[in-house]
């Protein structure tokens, strides 16, 4: 015990500055734990929970966070969901660190530095406390990430890994179907063979495939869900123009007489009953009316492109705000707030006609409305108010790894290029099909900080960690070309 003991305080002691920024990490969320009790809540969770109490392939968004929430049921806690959704925020982080330190030989103060906006944004810890996929996606896409760069060329036993995770990624959002694109095109620009990149794509394929199997059983489509050209058909409300597209007769019906100026936001043209969706009758989500808002919305894009790149623009431009300025509208920005009053849950309809309220109470057993209890939920406010990563600095750190990108031009990134694309894409991906919302930034924050870490390691003393094992047979750190101008942090 003695000897356990000692390498413990051995490795505390080369990992301390990491260590104690772990727990401070871990004490504010358990501030939120006590304070909000025993979850917090957002319009998509109680679909979630639905999908775990009746499980089904749900025709809006694919079910991975679902399952998850589905192996959890048996212990009627929502408040262990919570734990252990601020135990993946803090994995984030760990990852970051694993993959800077052993992999980038940056000293532990540089490599911890790269994870603070993930252990102490107050918006991403309230993120962690609302019953939503985001975190888990996010650590399913960094520990992706971490994989493949933790050495130069995967083997086929790590591609398999890598696909069951991209798999994973892809069954919790479906933009991971653009992550496994993303991956693919990086394995073969760095050249890592057909093997390692045959078993990534069928580790993935194959649960996706059956995935997309159930869902054709039950809803008659094989695919991911069945809301993608609804969403689409909202993002193109932002500009579409019937006079220009001059539809054909069946998508008329989804013309909006409102000149573009005078809309509402985006997602009222898919959520509202008032939506021209709802012309045709019937369910919104069905498979006619999701082709047919397709059909629309590919061509508002092909006849309006320019109107399309400005909107998309417009929205990815809103997360490099230096405040945090109510969008979409006051009832959803207030959701990512440590509120100040306790709300009933909903009373809206969900599977089987069950309501919201009754669902969340059975999967609990008991109460599951969020409780406010002072002064911890005083102090989260407060916090909230000064600690979190202004849009403007993230603007700064993705403009880092952009300038390490062009240092590496040669090398076409080297190893900034997966995690800075992947940033960039997180954050582009819901400009360009759904709408801006705040919680699409925070999985992107990781991969930012990541590649900005890595090309500012140059500017640091590197180090080498030392190891009872052998050291392994390529170096830890890349060489510096000669020569080269050294950015400092």
């Amino acid at each position: 015990m003695r000897v356990n003991g000692g390498k413990l305080r051995a490795y505390l002691r080369r990992h301390r500055v990491f260590a104690v920024a772990v727990v401070l990490a871990a004490a504010v969320r358990v501030v939120a734990m006590l304070g909000y009790r025993p979850v917090m809540w957002f319009n998509d969770s109680y679909e979630y929970v639905s999908v775990a109490l009746h499980p089904r392939p749900h025709p809006i968004r694919p079910d991975g966070y679902g399952f998850w929430l589905l192996l959890l049921k048996p212990f009627h806690s929502f408040g262990l969901v919570a734990i252990t959704q601020h135990l993946m925020g803090l994995g984030i982080a760990v990852l970051m660190y694993a993959l800077l330190r052993r992999r980038f030989g940056l000293p532990g103060w540089g490599a911890t530095l790269a994870t603070l906006p993930v252990l102490f944004d107050a918006y991403q810890i309230q993120l962690e406390h609302l019953v939503l996929s985001d975190v888990m996606f996010t650590l399913l896409v960094v520990g992706v990430v971490t994989l493949l760069l933790w050495h130069r060329k995967p083997t086929v036993r790590m591609g398999v890994a890598i696909g069951l995770l991209l798999a994973l990624v892809t069954l919790t959002r479906t933009i991971g179907m653009a992550i496994l694109v993303l991956v693919g095109v990086y394995l073969l620009v760095k050249r890592a063979g057909w093997r390692p990149i045959l078993a990534i794509v069928l580790a993935c394929g194959i649960p996706v495939v059956a995935y997309m199997g159930w869902f054709k059983a039950v809803h008659g489509k094989f695919a991911m869900t069945g809301s993608d050209g609804l969403i689409l058909y909202m993002r193109t409300m932002a500009f579409a123009e019937c006079a220009k597209m001059k539809p054909p007769p069946e998508l008329v019906p989804l013309c909006n007489p409102d000149p573009p100026d005078k809309r509402k936001l985006s997602q009222y043209y898919l959520w509202s009953k008032e939506a021209p969706v709802h012309r045709y009758g019937g369910y919104r989500f069905t498979e006619l009316n999701n082709e047919l808002a397709g059909k629309f919305a590919r061509q508002a894009i092909l006849t309006q492109p320019a109107d399309f790149l400005r909107v998309t623009a417009r929205d990815f431009l809103r997360t490099f705000q230096w405040d945090r300025k109510v969008f979409p509208d006051p009832s959803t920005y207030e959701q990512y707030e440590f509120g100040v009053k306790e709300r009933a849950l909903p009373g809206w309809a969900l599977y089987g006609g069950k309501s919201a309220a009754s669902e969340m109470v059975s999967y609990e057993k008991g109460r599951a409305r969020t409780t406010i209890v002072s002064p911890w939920a005083d102090f989260l406010r407060s916090y909230q108010d000064y600690v979190y990563l202004r849009g403007t600095l993230l603007g700064g750190i993705l403009l880092v790894g952009l300038a390490g990108l062009v240092q590496r031009w040669r090398r076409l990134g080297g190893p900034l290029l997966l995690p800075w694309l992947a940033s960039v894409g997180l954050l582009l991906a819901p400009a360009a099909t759904a709408e801006f919302d705040y919680r699409y930034v925070l999985p992107a924050v990781p991969l930012a900080c990541l590649a900005a870490a890595i090309t500012l390691r140059r500017g640091v003393p590197a180090v080498r960690l030392t190891r009872r094992r052998a050291a392994p047979a390529e170096p830890v750190v890349e060489p510096a070309p000669p020569k080269e101008l050294i950015p400092t942090p």
